[in-house]
């Protein structure tokens, strides 16, 4: 059997990878960019997909690239605790959580692939732009603007936007918190999202992810996905966010650069297969980013995908398993899936709050928290005892 890959970005290389592990080793993967180069932010691999990862090999280098994620953490504008839960290993699970930068986690799927598959496996230079191709299946693992999607729904049209954007840049500062916290800081009008992505330098300094959201102006260009743009731009909107344990707008002030982002995604599609063609990750199912969930999930599609051909059960299987979940997740984001926490105490205490319980009772906070494992499939004890979709 023959694929052809359309995308070298996490999901495509993990297809690629997973194929190989899976007996299918006559996998070519197509790169539109002359250079693949570690660009990118911060992003978070959930435990579920660091299973994934792991079954595959790559444990060892995930740890040595990643941050394993101690805790999620929700704050008030003011950092008054809204919630807090343990996250990977702490929280029951048999794999840890990895916040890593993305740019890194890419070249190390890169470099993987390259090793088993062979130097040739990723064709730079050379996008796929119809669903003429020499092999048995074409997968179209090409991102948010997809030309296997296009060429599939060819009237689709643009990703839609959420009239929300991000601002998001990383800065070297010293470690906050637990020094592997992910925190959430605000409310229903702004929100800052900040984490550790690398492990520490020798001056004890890590290289932190910041992210800001915020509802924008008409006048932002939504066709621009990663526009480098200047602080100046926004800082005001996080001026006096200054918390006893984390200055923020020291740590925006101090980025080598930033980019901006519209938050964008795409409504769920009918299918996402032919009998030659099929679609993964951010090119079957963008998202917003809310809940970590977009590399996660692609990771996911890309097991599922190699288990469905190499078992003979083919790409009904594979949809069947991952489109209804994804869909599912691509609705719950746009409610602000467990973000939602930040809205709540907002709306019901907009001056603010001394506990949290006067506010939102904790058996609320525990069922939202719980709910959104759910539908992303990442319950610790369904997670654990599931089989694996190694063949």
């Amino acid at each position: 059997m023959r694929v052809v890959i359309a995308g070298a970005g996490i999901g495509g290389l993990t297809t690629a990878l997973s194929l190989h592990a899976a007996g299918i080793t006559d996998v070519v993967v197509h790169e539109s960019t002359q250079e693949i180069r570690p660009l990118g932010v911060g992003i978070n691999i959930l435990p579920h997909a660091v299973r994934e990862l792991t079954e595959l090999g790559l444990g060892d280098r995930l740890a040595r690239i990643g941050v394993p994620t101690a805790d999620l953490t929700y704050v008030n504008r003011w950092g008054r605790l809204i919630w807090s839960e343990p996250r990977g290993v702490a929280a029951g699970y048999d794999w840890p959580q990895y916040s890593i930068h993305r740019g890194r986690l890419q070249f190390m799927l890169l470099e993987a692939v390259r090793e088993r598959l062979g130097p040739d496996s990723v064709v730079t230079g050379s996008p796929v732009t119809s669903l003429d191709h020499d092999a048995d299946l074409l997968v179209g693992a090409d991102g948010i603007r997809s030309s296997v999607r296009a060429a599939l729904f060819p009237q689709e049209g643009d990703p839609l936007w959420s009239g929300q954007v991000l601002w998001r840049g990383t800065t070297y500062a010293k470690p906050f918190m637990t020094g592997r916290s992910m925190l959430m800081a605000g409310d229903d009008v702004q929100r800052v999202v900040i984490y550790p992505i690398a492990p520490p330098e020798p001056d004890g300094r890590v290289l932190i992810n910041w992210a800001i959201q915020r509802k924008a102006p008409e006048t932002v260009p939504r066709g621009d996905w990663n526009r480098r743009v200047e602080v100046e731009k926004f800082f005001h909107h996080v001026a006096d966010w200054h918390f006893d344990w984390l200055d923020v707008p020291a740590l925006v002030a101090d980025a080598e650069a930033v980019y901006e982002y519209p938050m964008v995604d795409r409504d769920p599609l009918p299918y996402w297969s032919t009998d030659r063609v099929t679609l993964l990750g951010d090119a079957a199912h963008p998202m917003y980013p809310t809940g970590s969930n977009g590399g996660t999930q692609a990771i996911i599609d890309a097991r599922v995908l190699a288990h469905a051909l190499a078992t003979g059960k083919g790409l009904e299987f594979y949809e069947s398993r991952r489109r209804p979940t994804t869909a599912e997740i691509v609705r719950s984001n746009r409610k602000d899936g467990p973000e939602v926490v930040l809205a709540l105490a907002h709306q019901r205490a907009p001056q603010g709050f001394t506990q949290i319980e006067d506010v939102i009772p904790r058996e609320e906070l525990e069922e939202i928290a719980l709910r959104y494992k759910q539908t992303a499939g990442f319950v610790p004890s369904a997670l654990n005892e599931r089989a694996s979709w190694s063949v």
